[in-house]
This record gives structure tokens, sequence and C-alpha cells, in this order.
């Protein structure tokens, strides 16, 4: 497990030492690597909206932002084997996107983002080629997708074999036919409608955060 600093003051209260010893009893955890402390120095790694995990590659595509330090980032892949891919997103007026989560969403089968807000055509390209080797397509989302939050989805498993997509009932509207069909080749959509934290500058994804630890096979009494 890892707990990371946070830019963002009212984000640092998060980390409640009872959630982590929900999942220390119920999963196996075998390392708890701390980075809070960097928060002193300035430095940042805002968790899994700074960063975009492809677990099956084990690559953490990453935009540039100030909250996502390179030198966090880079302790973060070498402790867990990632490997960092690290690019910069912007929008029209030429602002950084402030999370990763906001920009794609990598599932199974597909990954949803907004491509053309990386504005090194070289480093897109290597971005879409990445997410495309292990036979996934790759939606893209235009920049007024991203806004409606279409990027800020995950997909989850309920252990029936079955797959998800989880986010909002916004950015589902703002999905195309074309993109709503593909997802649903292999995954059921599932909409949350959550207009009031949406004004927040977040969505679904940023709601949730996925658990990739193996199960205890007994509770202890």
């Amino acid at each position: 497990m890892a707990l990371y600093p946070m830019y963002a003051p009212n984000r640092r209260i998060e980390r409640r030492g009872d959630i982590v010893e929900f999942l220390k009893f119920h999963y196996r955890v075998q390392e708890i690597v701390d980075y809070s402390g960097l928060e002193q120095d300035g430095l940042f790694l805002e968790g899994t909206g700074a960063m975009v995990l492809d677990h099956e590659s084990r690559i953490a595509y990453v935009a540039r932002s100030r909250r996502a330090d390179p030198l966090v980032l880079e302790r973060f892949c070498t402790t867990f084997g990632y490997e960092p891919m690290v690019f910069d997103a912007l929008d029209a007026a030429g602002v950084p996107v402030y999370h990763t989560n906001v920009l794609m969403c990598i599932a199974s089968t597909f990954a949803l983002i907004g491509a053309d807000m990386i504005n090194d055509e070289t480093r897109r390209a290597e971005v879409t080629d990445r997410l495309r080797a292990n036979g996934r397509s790759v939606l893209s989302l235009s920049e007024e997708q991203v806004r409606e939050f279409a990027g800020n989805a995950l997909e989850l498993s309920p252990g029936t074999g079955e797959l998800l997509l989880c986010l909002s009932t916004r950015a589902l509207a703002a999905l195309t036919i074309t993109q709503r069909v593909t997802i649903e080749r292999t995954h059921r959509i599932l909409p949350l409608d959550i207009p009031t934290v949406e004004l927040g500058g977040g969505s679904v994804r940023c709601m949730l955060a996925g658990v990739h630890l193996d199960p205890r096979v007994c509770s202890r009494n």
C-alpha cells in the first residue's frame, strides 16, 4: 500500500488510519510505503488522481502538473514495479490538466483518452500506441467530452465475471453512440447521477479506489 503526498491540504485528512487497518484486516498487506512526509518539501503525487495505472502492462501514465512530481513518481514506480510515462496535456487555453484521471481511463478492452490534449504529437502517438499494445481499442475524447468527465470513469469487477464501467450520467450523455457501442461490447455501463460532486471539478473516478490486494482466506477473530 502507498500513502501519497497531497498538494491540497484538505485532501491530506483522507489518509485515515481506520481505513488502513480495515484493508490490513481483510487483505494481505505486506508493506505500507508512506510518501506523505514529502509534503513538507513541496513534493506531491496525488495517487490515482495524478496517475492512471495500467495494471496489465505495468505503466503509470501521468499528465505533468504540480500535483505529480517526477521525483516522487520515480520512487513510486521503482517500488511498485511500474514504468513511468509522463506527458504534457493542456486545454485550449493552455492550462495543464490538473489530474490524469480526468483525461483518461484504462479498462481491460478499451481506453478512453483526450488524446488531442497531449500537445506533443510524438508523445501522443507513443501514449496511444502503448494503450493499444494489449489489443485495447483507444476511444479518443474531445476536450468538451473531457470537460463533461467522460474520461473520469473506472472499470469495476463485481466478481461474477461481468465487467462494469462506472461513470456519471453527465459523462455518459457526452459519449457518442459509436463510443457507447464499443464499450458495451464487453462492459455493462453503470451511470451515477452526482451533480453536486461534479461542481468540485471531479466525477465518479475521484470517488472510487480500486483494491488490487489478495484477500485473506480467513478473517481473524
